[in-house]
């Protein structure tokens, strides 16, 4: 009797080291009736099965799809992929888990191919160094963009290096920005909304030096007092502007969310955030309008407008997001225009 015991406990003493040797400890053994989940992904345009995951654990996340799919095609990495669960569906997130979202056991998912991608940090730069590049070739005056006789010449008037100098120092500061203040809560931009983006930034950039730095160009109606009112104007606009971004940079916390809505701290210029939710473009606006008026410029004009119907875009869209996520949300503060927008 004792020698049948004695081989029943190894018999059991050997199972159970045998299931520890497969990442299970013993009294933590799965159930035999653990469900795995199936995924089936289609393309979103001609419903063709792209692949079929057998045995995808519940808990795993719409990014750990993401990689599966990726093994089977190596084009499509993470970044570039998209996954619905209809058609016309928003996106599932890459944090989604998939057993809390609407499916079966067995669930279809849309594949959409979002194209080539690029990090933010490299889109932001290769936005920003343009600008600066581009508006120096017309400050200089190279060959082929005014008539010979004005090549290599400079502008007589104050202003003209002034603005260079101004303009030169705002992208500088994009680019500091982007390199060592920024965290950005998305990875990748899609090459093509890039090249618009590019488009955009050096296009009205040329268009602004070529009328600024224009051998015909004629300085603001109120000379000196204008120029310096408006020179104050652009640089305490640039200090708010960098105030906010450090700010914001050091309220994240894990590098991407916020943990609570943003609030005013010491420093003077964040001060704005009693009243605005984005004071960040309102500097940045301000910025701009400070220029138009150093430059008596009717394309900085232009481009300013531009600007702030863009940037009134997005600060209506981030306040109403701080809305529906904090609902301790101060009711004064508006979008964009303290007591206004």
């Amino acid at each position: 009797m004792g020698s049948l015991a004695l081989n029943s406990l190894f018999t059991v003493a050997h199972f159970i080291k045998a299931r520890c040797e497969h990442g299970l400890k013993a009294g933590e053994l799965k159930d035999k009736n653990y469900i795995f989940f199936e995924v089936e992904i289609l393309d979103y345009k001609t419903n063709k099965q792209l692949c079929f995951l057998d045995k995808v654990e519940p808990h795993a996340t719409i990014k750990e799809i993401k990689s599966l799919l990726y093994k089977c095609y190596p084009k499509l990495y993470p970044a570039r992929q998209s996954l619905k669960l209809h058609r016309s569906g928003n996106a599932l997130k890459d944090d989604d888990i998939l057993e809390n979202l609407p499916v079966g056991t067995t669930a279809t998912m849309y594949f959409k191919d979002l194209g080539p991608q690029l990090g933010w940090t490299m889109v932001f730069l290769v936005e920003y160094i343009g600008p600066l590049f581009i508006y120096l070739l017309f400050y200089f005056r190279l060959p082929y963009i005014y008539s010979q006789k004005y090549t290599f010449t400079s502008s007589p008037y104050p202003v003209v290096p002034l603005a260079c100098a101004c303009h030169s120092f705002h992208y500088i500061k994009r680019l500091i920005e982007t390199i060592f203040v920024h965290r950005f809560s998305h990875g990748t931009m899609p090459l093509r909304t890039m090249l618009k983006n590019c488009l955009y930034y050096w296009g009205f950039s040329a268009w602004l030096a070529y009328y600024i730095n224009h051998p015909l160009y004629t300085p603001p109606s109120y000379g000196n007092q204008q120029v310096h009112y408006a020179l104050i104007m652009f640089v305490l606009c640039e200090a708010g502007n960098f105030s906010i971004n450090l700010t914001l940079n050091n309220m994240k916390s894990s590098g991407t969310l916020l943990t609570r809505f943003p609030y005013p701290t010491r420093n003077p210029f964040t001060w704005l955030f009693f009243f605005v939710s984005c004071p960040n473009y309102t500097y940045e606006v301000g910025t701009w309008i400070g220029f138009t008026i150093m430059t008596q410029c009717a394309p900085v004009a232009l481009y300013t407008l531009v600007g702030f119907i863009q940037m009134t875009i997005w600060a209506r869209g981030k306040h109403k997001t701080y809305i529906q996520q904090f609902k301790d949300y101060p009711g004064l503060r508006v979008a964009i225009i303290p007591l206004f927008l």
